[in-house]
Parts: structure tokens; C-alpha cells; sequence
């Protein structure tokens, strides 16, 4: 099938406005740190009827410094630890963050034409914490980590589904399997900026900085 790219990027819109509200933001009213904001903000969204807003890019770069991303889910997030993900230690992600634990994170929320953008060190939380992690999770998603070998190279379609179905009945009937290899990992936020579009293109971007006193707040140009 054949697609003229450049008329169907040229056809697209952005905010369309049948699909977008942009509110107001005034960063002076911000609170101190940015998690508040963050967990209202993705209330916000979700009440609007933004689909999967607990979704976002995951920014690594390997061993030689090229950068990598790809979609995770949010895991939770709170001022102790940060914000929180988890994949398996021997995937591709995995191998990234053991030699450069060091990622970044963006949500992108065009119901309300929103952006967060998260980055700061990742560390790793304690087995039994990622073992808990899995257990509270629904049964697909722990048949998806009993299936393993993730990035790994695949040799057929057919070669999935019989490890896949395994991996589910073994799921459904032994809900306590452990998954070795599953790891929670957490990034806690160096900086973290909030993005609120505006139809002017006046968009309001507000970026929280940790230093030694605590949390800067700076406005930043569009």
C-alpha cells in the first residue's frame, strides 16, 4: 500500500480543538515540590478521558552512550524513592540502566495538551519490593514476565505462543510464581518540567531543579 507521507503529515493537527481543551497554568500557584503537581495533573487528565495517561517514554543509553526509548507504565510514584517502572535486569532497558543508571521520562497528554518530562539517577528496589510489585499485578502481567527472554532474538511466532501459554497457565494456577529476572527500578528526578500548551503557542513550561537547599523552580522559553 502506498502512502504519500508528506500530504498526511501536512493533513494532521495538533490541539485540534474538537478533541482538545488547553487550560490555563499559572506556575506561581505551582506547589514547592513536583510531585503534587505531577499526581494532580495526571488526575486531571484521566477525568478529561486521556486513554493510558500512566504510560511513558523511557529514555537509556547503552554501554557506548546511544540513546534508546521505548513506552513502560508507571508503577507508582512518591517523594522517597521517585518514580517507579519495572522490566526484567537481563533485557535491553535493563542492561542499559546496570551500566548507566541514569534514564529520563516523558508523559505526553494531548487531551489536555500536556507534557512531563522527568530525569535523574535510577536505582534498583529490593527483590522482595519487585517481587510484591508483580504480585499486585494482573495475571497478563505476570504471565508477560514468566514468558521472559525480552529483546531477545525470536525465531517464529509460533515459538511465542507456545511460550506464552505455558507461561499463562502457569500464571493462572501458580499466582505466586516468581519471575527472577523482574526488577523494579526507580528514578529519582533531578529535574521534572511541566509543559501546558497554549493556542498562541505561549505554552508555559515550568521546570523543577534539585539542589542541596531542596527544589528551584524556573520558568523556561517555549
Amino acid at each position: 500500500m502506498d502512502t504519500d507521507l508528506p500530504e498526511l503529515l501536512r493533513s494532521l493537527r495538533v490541539w485540534a480543538p474538537e478533541a482538545t481543551t488547553l487550560p490555563g497554568f499559572d506556575p506561581a500557584a505551582a506547589p514547592d515540590t513536583p510531585l503534587p503537581l505531577f499526581a494532580a495533573w495526571l488526575a486531571e487528565v484521566a477525568a478529561a478521558g486521556e486513554r493510558e495517561p500512566h504510560t511513558m517514554s523511557l529514555a537509556t543509553t547503552d554501554e557506548e552512550g546511544h540513546p534508546d526509548v521505548r513506552v513502560v507504565m508507571l508503577h507508582g510514584a512518591d517523594d522517597a524513592t521517585g518514580w517507579s517502572f519495572a522490566t526484567h535486569a537481563d533485557s535491553r532497558k535493563g542492561r542499559h540502566l546496570a551500566a548507566r543508571p541514569y534514564a529520563a521520562l516523558a508523559f505526553y497528554w494531548p487531551v489536555l495538551g500536556r507534557q512531563v518530562r522527568i530525569r535523574g539517577p535510577v536505582t534498583t528496589a529490593p527483590p522482595e519490593q519487585a517481587r510484591k510489585d508483580l504480585r499486585v499485578r494482573s495475571t497478563g502481567a505476570l504471565a508477560a514476565a514468566l514468558t521472559g527472554r525480552q529483546s531477545q532474538v525470536l525465531g517464529s511466532l509460533e515459538e511465542l505462543a507456545e511460550a506464552s501459554e505455558a507461561a499463562w497457565e502457569r500464571a493462572g494456577s501458580a499466582p505466586d510464581t516468581e519471575a527472577p529476572t523482574w526488577t523494579l527500578y526507580r528514578l529519582r528526578p533531578a529535574e521534572a518540567e511541566f509543559f501546558q500548551g497554549d493556542a498562541r503557542r505561549r505554552h508555559v513550561r515550568l521546570r523543577y531543579r534539585r539542589t542541596p537547599r531542596g527544589w528551584d523552580r524556573e520558568l523556561l522559553w517555549p
